[in-house]
């Protein structure tokens, strides 16, 4: 489904089949099902249901269904699957029962003016709020939160990473970061089960590929033949997880996590963006030029990294990917597409 390979949905259904077997039977809300954790979610759950039979109904929230199914006509008539029509900050009551809500719906895109980031502040705060008020009303068993390692602000500029409990004195830097703890906070004051993942930096299948992800830039640069243009000084450090351990992480923490408990979401394997850049080249033959921008540093150096620690003891979630992979894999997918 959606391109993904087969031997990635057959990893996940590996790693996670105990936590897809506690699913059986549910009825899962899902908002931002169309988007990249969407994708890979239906993915899983669409080859969980092939192989283990677990009886799930879905019902997917999104803005645009017809031109999501039009695309992607694999998704129609799904056994099971209800696609569903609206924006999260507007979704109106629903009279149904669920018993797991799984909340991704996010806008990350990288907004130029402040009336643009007060609309997605907005509709990260209401559409959060319109999730828990389903939850209420459906009786959900749980919710699990898509938040950000934004929340963290400067703190996640740390070498060894943001940890959890750096949540509670850190400040955030944007808007989008303060927006998200807000939720967060309503999670929380929720008098229900809610889980919350706090995403990092991702690399994988139905990255985008022209946003301002320098991941995606980089891909996209490899893909035309060069040259990888690496903004700034090439100096910033990131970690970057494969979709496969994401999707078997998130069901981790809905079917493990603990309750009013955040659990950062990302890989330890640290790289900076010009070590990015030239893994990447050397995946591609003839390997293409990598241009940094300037040899000038500009200011403090530019980190966005988690601690992993929690989730690892915890709940014994893994980074089984490593990035050199990750990378090879992502690159025969845009390849095979194309």
């Amino acid at each position: 489904m959606f391109g993904i390979p087969r031997n990635d949905l057959d990893e996940i259904l590996r790693v996670a089949a105990p936590d897809l077997e506690a699913l059986r039977g549910a009825r899962i809300f899902l908002t931002g099902g169309t988007g990249f954790f969407g994708k890979w979610l239906l993915a899983a759950f669409d080859a969980a249901e092939r192989e283990m039979n677990l009886g799930l109904k879905l019902t997917i929230l999104s803005r645009d269904p017809h031109r999501f199914l039009e695309q992607w006509p694999e998704a129609k008539n799904r056994p099971g699957w209800n696609f569903f029509e609206g924006h999260v900050a507007e979704m109106p009551t629903l009279l149904q029962r669920f018993d797991y809500i799984v909340h991704a719906a996010a806008d990350t895109t990288a907004f130029s003016t402040s009336a643009e980031e007060t609309a997605r502040a907005r509709a990260i705060t209401a559409g959060t709020e319109r999730v828990l008020e389903l939850a209420r009303t459906s009786h959900a068993r749980r919710v699990l939160f898509i938040s950000s390692g934004a929340v963290y602000g400067a703190a996640a500029g740390k070498r060894e990473g943001a940890r959890e409990e750096d949540f509670r004195s850190a400040k955030t830097v944007t808007p989008y970061g303060e927006a998200k703890r807000a939720a967060e906070s309503a999670c929380v004051k929720f008098k229900g089960d809610c889980v919350i993942a706090r995403a990092f930096a991702f690399l994988g299948p139905h990255l985008p590929l022209d946003a301002h992800f320098a991941a995606g830039n980089f891909l996209r640069d490899a893909l035309r033949g060069g040259p990888i243009e690496v903004r700034g000084d090439g100096t910033a450090l990131r970690s970057y997880l494969y979709p496969t351990d994401l999707v078997a992480w998130l069901l981790g923490l809905l079917a493990r996590g603990r309750r009013d408990e955040a659990y950062n979401i990302g890989s330890d394997e640290v790289v900076s963006t010009e070590e990015l850049a030239r893994l990447i080249a050397s995946e591609v033959n003839p390997s293409p030029e990598v241009v940094i921008q300037s040899r000038q540093p500009q200011g403090p150096q530019n980190i966005y990294l988690p601690s992993i620690t929690r989730a690892r003891n915890e709940l014994d979630l893994q980074v089984r990917v490593p990035l050199r992979e990750a990378i090879r894999r992502t690159l025969a997918f845009y390849r095979i597409g194309s």
